[in-house]
């Protein structure tokens, strides 16, 4: 393809990404998916040129713009070479016109933007759209970090998480040793620092992962508590399904998947009521923590669906106040840096509920914040209501994440 065409390839794929997110449709990664499967005629050099070109230009604006050629306008004004992709050739995109629409703004959509933490200046902002790196969970009885360092001399590992190590964003994983034989597994560092918050010195005996999704934090709780019983409840079906692969690949544990009808958890949960040693809680939340990976999730955000992820959380969490056995933890998370579904979640939800005291652990990743999205420290009299981890301060995900403990 010539240039010009991989910019009008570009243009079309990102208008298939801005339909789908006025319409609640399909992710990013599966229209592109189907994009390119639709046009073999790409080779793989045009298809990664294409598709870098359309994740720049959704990375690049925080409002939603009038379509992808004003997208693609936008990134022309601000790069000479590209704006002289808009030739009028035969494949390529018309000529730019005086006038015609021109996406513009910040990173980040304004209403948004007005409800970050305080904490969040320039580079913070601007860390939110970075490309994220390849992060691994290693099981230290399978493998080490001299056998991962021979295969992969570029990693690093974490000084802060025990099992968790990073590799660039396009390492290819799935066909090697270690993940063949289940030592290996992809998890953010931020979702281990959840299930290193779910840990103390006690030995749980009934653990639920009360949202289990695909079992990425079920699967780390259930490789350091091996004695343990741990149910996966969760909702979809599919997403219970997807975590079967991965349970074969760790080998035998004691996790016991539990579909729930939806509205109605309790019917199935009931048994469970006031005995369980901790309960996880990784809410459905706006994503704000996961734009590195789902940039297009800024635009399809509104007020309306914020509010309605706020009170599924409160939902969750006093059903997930009710599993919970006298002197039991529950841990509260969502990959989100907004105070609704963080910090002022936490002090309704626990903080300011009779019988819950939040006991924050000590922890080398994260910082400490309050219900008003300020950043703690040991001069405040007001208690943190959880930790934050943001991409420029941990190199993670966002997420908010806290533990309280039931009288």
């Amino acid at each position: 393809m010539i240039p010009a065409a991989r910019v009008q390839a570009a243009i079309d794929l990102v208008d298939a990404i801005l339909n789908a997110a006025r319409g609640q449709g399909a992710s990013a990664d599966t229209l592109a998916r189907n994009f390119f499967r639709e046009r073999r005629y790409m080779g793989s050099g045009d298809r990664r040129a294409v598709r870098d070109l359309a994740w720049r230009a959704v990375r690049r604006f925080g409002e939603l713009p009038v379509n992808g050629r004003a997208a693609l306008a936008g990134l022309a004004r601000e790069d000479a070479a590209l704006a002289a992709l808009f030739d009028g050739s035969t494949y390529g995109p018309a000529r730019l016109t005086e006038g015609e629409p021109v996406a513009e703004g910040g990173v980040i959509p304004a209403w948004i933007e007005a409800l970050l933490p305080p904490l969040f200046d320039d580079a913070e902002k601007a860390a939110l759209l970075d490309r994220a790196p390849l992060d691994l969970r290693y099981d230290p009885s399978r493998t080490d970090r001299d056998a991962l360092r021979a295969i992969w001399p570029e990693i690093v590992f974490s000084e802060a998480l025990p099992r968790a190590a990073r590799l660039p964003g396009n390492t290819p994983v799935e066909d090697s040793a270690p993940w063949q034989a289940g030592a290996i597994d992809v998890q953010d560092w931020g979702s281990q620092a959840i299930v290193q918050a779910c840990l103390d010195d006690s030995a749980p005996a009934l653990v639920i992962d009360l949202c289990a999704g695909a079992g990425g934090k079920t699967l780390a709780l259930s490789a350091l508590l091996p004695e343990a019983r741990i149910v996966a409840s969760d909702t979809s079906r599919d997403r219970l399904q997807a975590m079967e692969p991965r349970r074969k690949r760790a080998g035998p544990d004691r996790i016991e998947p539990l579909l729930l009808d939806p509205k109605r958890e309790w019917d199935k949960l009931a048994p469970f009521e006031g005995k369980a040693d901790l309960v996880l809680v990784d809410a459905p939340c706006s994503g704000s923590g996961t734009w590195r990976r789902n940039p297009e999730t800024r635009w399809r955000l509104t007020p309306d669906r914020l509010a309605r992820v706020v009170a599924e959380q409160t939902r969750l969490i006093e059903i997930a106040q009710r599993l919970v056995r006298p002197g039991g933890a529950l841990v509260y998370a969502v990959c989100s840096l907004l105070p609704d579904e963080g910090p002022r979640q936490a002090a309704r939800g626990l903080c300011d509920r009779e019988g819950w005291t939040i006991v924050n652990p000590d922890m080398q990743i994260g910082r400490l914040i309050g219900a008003d999205g300020r950043l703690c420290d040991a001069s405040d009299t007001a208690p943190a209501t959880g930790r934050l981890l943001t991409p420029r301060h941990d190199g993670t995900d966002g997420f908010f994440f806290t533990r309280a403990r039931r009288s």
